[in-house]
């Protein structure tokens, strides 16, 4: 006589322990990769000017510098490639990529475009806990004003605006803005580091804020372009003076 057995069910199953089941702790942040670590610090080097424009990168120095395999700096450099920051000249090899006026302008140009309108939209529809999140940004960057190096600058202008365009529901334009992102951020250290500019950048800043924060639309897209505007001026003045260096040296 066969004996039919019954599958058991998850109420068969005892909790010798009892613990209380929840959901599995979610991972906040992922460790980062030997090549993501690379990657930010070729980036940074290059954005804070360690290596000059038109600077050739060589292999086996980098791979002594950092420690790394060859392998690791050639996924790097094509990296720093597809972000603008890093050229590929035949019969040359990697150079650090030549800024110039041209190339700026179309990006300042975008800018222009995507995040004046994302200021005024969010100013139109922000709600919830927004206010809170873009004093905050705002704090950071002012407190990163003080450090010796750009990069803390640099990474609190971008949550500045990253809190603006998800305010916005503009996740695409900012996608766009995040691939730019790297030539952004050299333009970025050239325009803080003058000592002429007309109005200082976290003013500017604080200007974007307090419109947005009065739900003032046509002011919030007004003071991101006199920002724009004005960054755009230094840099022009400094990239074409480059740009006859280079002629005349030529």
């Amino acid at each position: 006589m066969s004996i039919l057995l019954e599958a058991p069910t998850t109420a068969d199953y005892k909790n010798p322990m009892n613990i209380e089941k929840s959901d599995l702790p979610k991972i906040e942040h992922a460790p980062q990769t030997l090549r993501d670590i690379v990657q930010e610090r070729m980036r940074t080097a290059i954005i804070e000017g360690h290596f000059a424009p038109g600077e050739r990168l060589v292999e086996r120095p980098l791979c002594d510098q950092l420690g790394v395999s060859r392998t690791v700096i050639r996924e790097t450099i094509r990296y720093l490639e597809a972000e603008g920051l890093v050229e590929i000249i035949p019969n040359r090899g990697p150079i650090v990529a030549l800024l110039d006026w041209d190339q700026a302008e179309q990006i300042y140009d975008i800018r222009k475009q995507l995040e004046g309108s994302a200021a005024a939209v969010c100013a139109q529809c922000y709600g919830g806990d927004f206010a809170a999140q873009l004093r905050e940004a705002l704090a950071t960057l002012n407190a990163s004003m003080n450090d010796s190096e750009w990069i803390g600058v640099m990474r609190a202008t971008t949550r500045f605006y990253e809190v603006i365009f998800y305010e916005a529901g503009h996740a695409i334009a900012w996608d766009i803005v995040q691939r730019l992102n790297g030539r952004i951020s050299r333009l970025r250290v050239l325009t803080l580091s003058a000592k002429d500019r007309p109005k200082p950048g976290f003013s500017h800043m604080t200007a974007i804020y307090d419109a947005i924060l009065s739900r003032d639309a046509q002011a919030a897209q007004a003071a991101v372009q006199a920002h724009i505007l004005d960054a755009s001026a230094i840099a022009q003045r400094f990239l074409r003076k480059e740009t006859t260096k280079v002629e005349n040296d030529g």
